[in-house]
């Protein structure tokens, strides 16, 4: 394949994901064993700003496949938004001749890696790490399984207390304005509702929950809430329940970033690796301006306008799951 890179940078961006190792261990070993110079970039687009930029050799990335979060560090940048910080960021790229990037993480990292890649006519390839799991055009993204099952084993443990007091449980989880952990996790770990943005902007799901009477002849009750602005989160919901239906004994468990540690499922790294080595094949073929997805358990390369054109749609499917696996 005729591609004229020779050296990339990696960097990861934004929130950290579990798997993130996986995948600076696979980009890196895949550019090496294709003749190719990679450099790791701390602290993602800061970094690539302020210089802080090494070699890595294979050795760089050894013992790390097991690792959370990211051995790059991640930070957001305020600097990387204004053209000044874009264009220094460029310099710097060239200081080390590097011909590409690659940028593993969620929405706002490619989106910046988007603008970026255009505005210097640069080949920019992104790998979806996120537990959010909301990018378009992939199945699932790095990070994903592993925050699932950490909700899951959460669950389980707050279960066991939830039935001991006979409590109403309100257990919030990330996702922004995606629903995905909530509604997986409501599956997985046996909860009765789910309470996710995409359903919050069509009806009441709390008043609807109420007057069906979900609580029925449990003995108690847990719900998963996803953190938005359009759900209000899991106090928002404890605090209306109390002035509303003051008969329940409510609690709330806001999990928060203990989402996003821990080893990485054997998924995790399996999907990060695959996805690392795809990243340098794309380049290979002088694809830029694409993130790496997965279809059907095989690789597409996906426009970064497709990615990040919109929130990924909740599967009518998985309500009706939930729905009747909770009565």
């Amino acid at each position: 394949m005729d591609s004229n890179i020779k050296s990339i940078g990696i960097l990861t961006s934004g929130g950290d994901a579990p798997g993130m190792n996986a995948a600076i261990r696979a980009v890196t070993r895949a550019g090496i064993s294709n003749g190719m110079r990679t450099y790791g970039i701390y602290r993602g687009f800061k970094g690539l700003i302020s210089d802080e930029i090494k070699e890595f050799k294979t050795n760089s990335v050894s013992n790390i496949i097991q690792l959370g979060g990211t051995i790059l560090k991640t930070a957001r940048s305020d600097e990387f938004l204004t053209t000044e910080g874009r264009n220094i960021a460029f310099e710097n790229m060239k200081k080390y001749g590097m011909d590409a990037l690659v940028v593993i993480g969620g929405d706002g990292s490619l989106t910046g890696a988007s603008v970026f890649a255009n505005e210097f006519n640069i080949p920019v390839v992104g790998l979806p790490a996120t537990i959010d799991n909301d990018l378009n055009g992939t199945d699932t993204t790095i990070g994903y399984d592993t925050a699932l099952n950490t909700i899951m084993m959460a669950m389980d443990k707050i279960r066991d207390t939830a039935t001991s007091h006979e409590r109403l449980f309100f257990v919030e989880v990330m996702g922004r304005n995606c629903g995905f952990l909530a509604l997986n996790s409501a599956i997985a770990s046996g909860a009765e509702a789910a309470i996710i943005p995409e359903i919050s902007i069509e009806k009441d799901q709390l008043g609807e929950l109420i007057e069906q009477g979900f609580r029925k002849s449990k003995s108690s009750s847990m719900v998963l809430v996803t953190e938005s602005d359009v759900t209000g989160g899991a106090m928002k919901m404890a605090d209306r329940v109390k002035k509303e239906y003051p008969q329940y004994d409510v609690r709330v468990t806001i999990l928060g970033h203990l989402q996003r540690g821990g080893s990485p499922s054997a998924q995790d790294r399996i999907l990060a690796s695959r996805m690392g080595i795809a990243s340098i094949q794309a380049l290979l073929e002088n694809q830029r301006n694409v993130m790496i997805g997965i279809h059907e358990n095989e690789i597409d390369y996906i426009p970064f306008k497709r990615a990040i054109k919109k929130q990924r749609e909740i599967n009518e499917e998985l309500l009706e799951v939930l729905r009747i696996s909770s009565i």
